[in-house]
């Protein structure tokens, strides 16, 4: 069974750093673009950033470039979201998402989220003094 399981969000002050990591399970993430999403209290999920399968590609939202990293372990069945320079605004419910591909060198899409048709339960990232 496809499972996808977030950790590491937690209470952060402004300017600080977290990692989150997403684990897969009954699946290999080998043929999956990996997304991270974001959800805050009375607004849309929003895409984060996303990774290639090929890990030629990541794409950021405006708003987290330059601050956020995405990065894959395929052989751990991991991919990590590294965050600093947190901001009070990303505060939410962080979630990883897969779909998967033919072509392994696609770039990453994450402004379409019905493509992501597994998602994790989700990991609660709060910056704030």
């Amino acid at each position: 069974q496809l499972q996808l399981v977030e950790s590491g969000g937690e209470l952060v002050q402004p300017g600080g750093s977290l990692r989150l990591s997403c684990a897969a399970s009954g699946f290999s993430l080998d043929y999956y673009v990996i997304g991270w999403f974001r959800q805050a209290p009375g607004k849309e999920r929003e895409g984060v950033s996303c990774i290639s399968v090929s890990d030629s590609s990541a794409n950021y939202a405006d708003s987290v470039k330059g601050r956020f990293t995405i990065s894959r372990d395929n052989p751990k069945n991991t991919v990590y979201l590294q965050m600093s320079s947190l901001k009070p605004e990303d505060t939410g419910i962080y979630y990883c998402a897969v779909y998967r591909v033919s072509l392994l060198e696609a770039e990453c899409v994450m402004t379409i989220l019905d493509w992501y048709n597994s998602w994790g339960q989700g990991t609660q990232v709060t910056v704030s003094s």
